[in-house]
């Protein structure tokens, strides 16, 4: 049993002092070598960033931000703002100037950590409307401008040694702005309390060890690997190499995580890229591969009814050796647990994680409850839902609002829920009920066993012209398990069925292109192709199969253009930009429901 915690400082203090020896995080230099920060020198680097930005008049109830991806500074940063009992106010580097002034400007920051001078001199010309904003430490350049180099403050601070606050669990710890598909980012208050009950509840429903390791690529700027990864695992004494998800493939063989926090979408590559690897290797790899998971399925299909078979843990037992080994060689070797969140993964794909002996526990939360709410765990696991309600959470499901019997809103109550948005008493009113209870917009419905499964959210949902909802996101998900489809929008609202916009895998296009003599140097003439767009009706067929009827997509427009965070078609943690992309491509939208040729009859 771990200690309980009641503030992210006294989590520090603890952690560095009984895990001190431990690694904690490990960066890639240069050169190819890995230089991993031990526990003791994190806690080092706090407490003289603490003294730092003490020296700067940072004080209890000050703003401190960042604008800068995962590193290890980053968390410096991060530890020394809440053991001044400060709150820490992250952004993102893939963000515009005009959302970092908003931020800036709405939180009311003192001092911003900028990893670039690049990010430093946009900045300082936004100097007139900030006027809270006293000073900016530059992490990779020297300083420039007003600003002043993170070294500098660091020596700053040992010699001059500011103690730790004395903090309340109803303080605030953080900031944290939601990327919102539309309108401005709302800023989430979140208590030291709120952080500290989730990572407690972790605790008792899924301890880790010290030796665990995982590979950072999702944002801590987004509470779910803030949460789930940064804080937890220092928590635990376990360790975290930094890469990116550009990166993930090179580095996890160097990093050998033991678990990986994850979305959906990175286990949809994984899968995708392993039945592309045996499509073209072919022949008896492809076989034996194939009769492998067939094999693992039935094993875990036998061992949810209670049963065993010697004959099929025998085969298991080879295929894990000769097969599944290397699959997981290509994680580094240790890959145990994967943890999913942030939208429903499918249940083919979480199938096929765990046959490849790697158990994918999908959890649910949100910013707004720090972000865990429900999850699976050993022994209470259930692919196709989110698991249940954490220790000292409920949920509950309120039908009125969408009129079903058993799917609706997803109402959470909890020490994990937020203390409200900042300068938004509107919002807050919109969001929280008359007991204390926090309005998700997820839609969703509970079994008899307490397991959550999500549906979607309440804002996407639309009605066709038929007067039939439909949520898009799940639609999405499972078109996007064909290998020729990167990324899609459902669209649909108040028309007679629905459509998509769909940008293709441009690498396995090409390659399926060059081996049927398609000329591949024009991308557009490629996607205007006849025979690459009977290609996608029959992968788009495919892969809505399980789909309703009145739900599926009848006809597309494909791509050239990655839906991306600079583009403003996603938001920074990665959520389609609706609006966006239909600002975009509208007109090449509308046009589908003119075209004579859908891709299923309408009566259908």
């Amino acid at each position: 049993m771990f200690k309980k915690v009641s503030s992210l400082a006294e989590l520090v203090t603890h952690s560095v002092t009984v895990f001190s020896d431990n690694p904690l995080l490990g960066r890639r230099q240069e050169d190819g070598d890995w230089d991993w920060v031990t526990f003791a020198e994190f806690g080092e680097a706090v407490e003289q960033a603490r003294g730092g930005l003490a020296s700067l008049g940072v004080s209890k109830g000050d703003r401190v931000a960042i604008i800068s991806d995962n590193r290890v500074e980053w968390a410096v940063g991060a530890y020394a703002t809440y053991t001044l009992g400060a709150a820490w106010v992250p952004m993102y580097e893939a963000q515009t100037q005009k959302d970092w002034k908003y931020i800036l400007e709405d939180s009311g920051a003192k001092v911003a950590f900028v990893a670039t001078d690049g990010i430093r001199a946009q900045v300082e010309e936004l100097a007139e409307v900030l006027p809270n904003l006293t000073q900016v430490v530059v992490i990779d350049d020297p300083a420039a401008g007003n600003a002043i180099a993170y070294d500098e403050l660091l020596a700053r601070g040992a010699e001059n040694p500011a103690p730790v606050a004395v903090i309340d669990g109803s303080d605030l710890a953080g900031l944290i702005y939601t990327s919102g598909t539309t309108g401005n980012p709302k800023g989430v208050m979140l208590s030291h309390d709120n952080f500290t009950s989730n990572v407690n509840a972790l605790g008792d429903i899924f301890p880790l060890d010290p030796d665990d390791r995982s590979a950072s690529f999702l944002p801590w700027a987004h509470s779910f690997g803030q949460t789930v990864e940064l804080h937890t695992l220092l928590y635990f004494g376990a360790s975290t190499g930094l890469t990116s998800a550009a990166a993930l493939q090179r580095d996890m063989p160097e990093i050998k995580p033991t678990i990986l926090v994850s979305v959906p979408t990175v286990f949809n590559r994984v899968y995708d890229g392993l039945q592309k690897r045996m499509e073209a290797e072919g022949g008896v790899t492809k076989v034996l591969f194939n009769a492998a998971v067939k094999n693992a399925r039935h094993r875990e299909q036998l061992a949810k009814r209670g049963k065993r078979s010697r004959w099929v843990d025998a085969r298991h037992a080879v295929f894990d050796r000769v097969v599944f080994s290397k699959v997981r060689d290509a994680f580094g070797g240790r890959l145990k647990y994967a943890f999913s969140g942030g939208a429903a993964i499918s249940t083919e794909v979480a199938e096929f994680i765990s046959a490849v002996g790697v158990t994918v526990y999908e959890g649910y939360g949100l910013t707004e409850t720090s972000p865990v709410v429900t999850a699976n765990v050993r022994g209470a696991r259930r692919i196709g839902s989110v698991g249940r309600a954490i220790p000292g959470v409920t949920v509950e499901i309120d039908t009125d609002a969408t009129g079903d019997p058993e799917v609706g809103e997803i109402v959470v109550h909890g020490p994990n829920v937020m203390v409200g948005y900042y300068n938004l008493p509107d919002e807050n009113e919109a969001v929280f009920t008359e007991n204390g209870g926090f309005r998700t917009g997820d839609l969703g419905h509970v079994d008899e066993d307490g397991y959550l499964f999500i549906r979607g959210r309440i804002k996407e949902q639309y009605k066709l012209e038929n007067g039939k909802y439909v949520v898009p996101s799940p639609i999405e998900e499972q078109l996007q398990l064909s290998g020729y489809i990167s990324q899609v929008m459902v669209y649909g609202e108040q028309r007679p069925f629905n459509v998509a916009a769909v940008v293709p895998d441009f690498e396995y296009l090409g390659k399926w292109a060059s081996e049927n003599e398609i000329p591949t140097g024009d991308i557009e003439a490629l996607l205007e192709n006849e025979r690459v767009i009977d290609l996608f009706k029959t992968e788009i067929t495919r892969a809505q199969s399980q789909i309703k009827h009145y739900e599926r997509v009848r006809d597309f427009v494909l791509v050239s253009e990655e839906f991306t965070p600079e583009n403003g078609m996603l938001t920074p943690s990665l959520k389609i930009k609706r609006r966006a992309v239909l600002a975009k491509l509208g007109d090449r939208i509308s046009g589908l429901y003119e075209n004579e040729d859908p891709l299923i009859g309408r009566s259908a």
